[in-house]
């Protein structure tokens, strides 16, 4: 499929009438400042940036729905594991994901793509995150974001580092900045770009 339009349609903390629409929905979850918007608009590829990102990690602080050609949605879930905003509101953003992966309320078919930090590899929040994801069934592609941040010649090193701690090699390596792992996504993701 080719990506002929996106549009932010809204941001939700809660129940909403969207989690009633039956188109099927791929949800971005990762750490904070991991990349999700940038990988979301990485995807997109329009000029102007869809999905609003930010060098200050924590600034997604709701769920964004972004309906792509009419047929489906794209998700932005808030970060995990962010350090320096309040427990209170830390446990808010936990409660609010954990209610979007887990509530019968949302109808539609889900696929999530977990995003993690190439450079960093898998934190504790992500391996967390991966065993609530294998618990309870969920279709989920781990994409490894940033890999323009490592030398081509390390790549290969960090990667079987990356699979030994996930205890898998079925990882997509991804750069939003410039567009490497795209058809990868796609191919994935069942969407044809």
């Amino acid at each position: 499929m080719e990506i002929k339009s996106a549009n932010f349609i809204k941001g939700i903390r809660g129940s909403d009438d969207i989690l009633n629409d039956l188109r099927p929905q791929i949800a971005f979850i990762g750490r904070s400042n991991v990349g999700k918007s940038s990988v979301i608009n990485s995807l997109v590829g329009t000029k102007k940036a869809l999905v609003k990102s930010s060098s200050l990690p924590g600034k997604t602080r709701e769920i964004n729905f972004f309906l792509i050609n009419n047929d489906l949605f794209f998700v932005d879930l808030p970060g995990y594991g962010f350090a320096k905003i309040k427990s209170v509101e830390k446990e808010k953003l936990r409660k609010l994901i954990l209610w979007y992966l887990l509530s019968e309320e949302v109808k539609p078919k889900r696929k999530i793509v977990l995003i993690i930090d190439f450079k960093v590899g898998p934190s504790e929040f992500d391996l967390e995150m991966i065993n609530l994801l294998k618990e309870n069934n969920f279709d989920f592609i781990i994409t490894a974001n940033k890999i323009d941040k490592i030398s081509k010649g390390a790549r290969l090193k960090q990667l079987k580092e990356i699979s030994r701690k996930l205890g898998t090699e079925n990882i997509v390596l991804f750069s939003a900045k410039t567009g490497d792992g795209k058809d990868e996504l796609f191919e994935k993701l069942k969407i044809k770009n």
